[in-house]
């Protein structure tokens, strides 16, 4: 069985992780451990960074970098999401949509690293910001976003529905395929994915 290392101080991150990764016989493993998230303009650039920082772990490690955009923010939290919401919480971009279009997307880039090599892979889903904070599942952002064809915020939702259709797990599921083409290819490196700089679909 293939294994592993997920790498993030989340544990709901881990859970969803592992739990998207089962189907597809990868065990995953998790390192505690706060990664750098500089200032860039992409979410693959975070994630290289981070890929930078395992570097001394053994084997294959995962890591990952989400963001929501918001396009009538001009794509703002996008690779500040997560500090942002540290600081402010919810109530700024409620505020701020108040009198805007409210659609949005998350979208998540993983990557995998071994020894030298590393792959990225991306998962996105769109939808809307709710007009107020709903349900106690999930984790960041959760709460305020609706995935587009739902009447309830990823929050509301149990974890079986979010990762059925959510931008990490998208992503994370790439990855559980990626291993399984690579298990078939008697070691061989398999195309999927194999780039720096992953296409995004939209």
């Amino acid at each position: 069985m293939p294994a592993v290392t997920f790498v993030s101080t989340n544990p709901g991150k881990f859970r969803e992780v592992r739990d998207v990764l089962v189907p597809f016989g990868v065990e995953t493993r998790w390192e505690r451990r706060s990664l750098p998230e500089p200032q860039a303009d992409e979410l693959s650039e975070v994630v290289d960074a981070k890929l930078d920082a395992v570097r001394d772990l053994r084997g294959y490690v995962l890591v990952e970098d989400s963001g929501l955009f918001i396009p009538s923010l001009k794509g703002f939290p996008g690779v500040y999401s997560a500090h942002f919401l540290s600081l402010w919480g919810f109530e700024p971009i409620l505020e701020l949509l108040r009198r805007r279009d409210r659609h949005a997307f998350f979208r998540t880039v993983a990557g995998v690293r071994f020894g030298p090599d590393r792959w990225q892979f991306v998962g996105q889903v769109r939808g809307s910001i709710a007009r107020e904070p709903a349900g106690r599942n999930g984790f960041g952002y959760d709460p305020i976003f609706v995935p587009e064809g739902w009447h309830r915020t990823f929050a509301e939702a149990p974890t079986e529905a979010k990762n059925a259709i959510s931008h990490r797990a998208q992503a994370v599921r790439k990855v559980g395929a990626w291993f399984a083409k690579r298990s078939g290819a008697s070691g061989r490196k398999p195309p999927i994915g194999g780039s720096h700089h992953p296409s995004t679909s939209r």
